[in-house]
């Protein structure tokens, strides 16, 4: 389970938006990579936090994050917000965030890069459900998602062919004004080009000067053998398109396994049940088990207990690693019939009395 975005920046559900993104900048500092050289806890942390404030500082994510939680952005399947797999991708999306928080002169503090040049695309992450059958034998998959990517029209920088975009003349072309208070110098995003850079005089027709458009993408995913439940599958490029021509960014497709109606999964064992008669496990039997790999048949030693655990080797899950595979183990659950042919109850009150055991009599019908 993902852990909640509220408890990830510690602030309560009523938090307001100040309280927030008060919250996420105290993390943001205490977590920042140039603070921690080498810590990947602290760079998971920081990850973490950003991906709570991409929802909780948004107010249409958070009103949707209040109301569903998590489930909110999986779509049944589909594409979802997939928070953060890239440090400087959480820069690029926070930048002017990030300029507030440690200002020009920070000795790099918030890693603000040039905003008009290239910008890679964001991660996407792909939430896809699997049958334990196609995990165990590995399967190719159809991914429809809508994303966006570059423009080819303009080639990703907003403006009709033929018209470059003009420098703005309000921060010179760096994407962000400094305002010098006292000793400090602070840095927030230009008002006139919204951090880009550049003024768009003639907007492109095909994106309105966005410099990217929507699309519909279709992709198919090889499956490996052995995936399980929160397997994280990468496809380079696959993401959502970058920013005057920056490159894409990846695509993450998240597994979830679909339950079994016969078997749970323990790692690369399959646990099932299998029903047996009192007969069988007295005088022991040979029963075909349907597996994932066909018809097996399996000995049922003589004198089994209810509750004993045989094994069908090697029939079990692949390892991912290219290991071998798992078991299947079925748990032998012995049944009873509730009522006894007559037949069935003179044999056996001839057998409790061959071996000397004392049964309740039949009663009459007067009792």
């Amino acid at each position: 389970m993902s852990q909640d975005y509220y408890e990830v920046l510690g602030v309560d559900r009523s938090a307001s938006e100040s309280e927030i993104k008060k919250a996420y900048r105290k993390l943001a500092m205490k977590y920042h990579p140039d603070k921690n050289p080498g810590d990947q806890a602290a760079e998971d942390k920081f990850k973490k936090a950003a991906e709570a404030y991409d929802v909780l500082g948004d107010k249409d994510k958070k009103a949707k994050y209040d109301q569903f939680g998590h489930a909110a952005f999986q779509g049944g399947g589909g594409f979802n917000h997939g928070g953060f797999d890239n440090v400087e991708d959480i820069f690029s999306s926070f930048g002017d965030i990030f300029s507030d928080f440690f200002g020009m002169g920070g000795g790099g503090g918030g890693r603000r890069r040039s905003s008009n040049g290239p910008r890679r695309g964001a991660d996407l992450r792909y939430m896809l459900e699997v049958d334990l059958s196609e995990v165990i034998s590995g399967t190719d998959k159809s991914l429809e998602f809508d994303t966006e990517e570059s423009c080819d029209r303009c080639h990703g920088n907003g403006s009709e062919p033929g018209h470059d975009p003009a420098t703005c003349p309000t921060c010179g072309g760096q994407g962000q004004v400094v305002n010098s208070q006292g000793f400090f110098s602070m840095a927030t995003t230009c008002p006139s080009c919204r951090g880009s850079g550049k003024i768009i005089k003639n907007p492109c027709r095909t994106c309105k000067g966005r410099g990217r458009k929507p699309v519909s993408k279709k992709i198919t995913v090889t499956i490996p053998k052995g995936v399980d439940n929160g397997t994280r599958l990468r496809v380079a490029g696959e993401g959502e398109g970058g920013l005057r021509n920056g490159p894409s960014g990846d695509l993450y497709v998240e597994i979830r396994v679909r339950e079994h109606e016969k078997f749970d999964r323990h790692g690369r064992d399959l646990m099932g049940n299998l029903k047996l008669s009192y007969t069988q496990v007295l005088l022991g039997a040979e029963i075909e088990v349907e597996t994932f790999d066909g018809k097996k048949l399996l000995t049922i030693p003589e004198g089994s207990s209810h509750g004993r655990i045989l094994k069908l080797s090697g029939l079990g899950v692949p390892d991912i690693r290219g290991g071998a595979r798992g078991d299947i183990c079925l748990r032998l659950d012995v049944q009873f019939p509730k009522k006894l042919k007559k037949q069935e109850e003179k044999l056996l009150r001839e057998i409790a009395e061959v071996r000397g055991e004392a049964v309740l009599e039949k009663k009459g019908i007067f009792g």
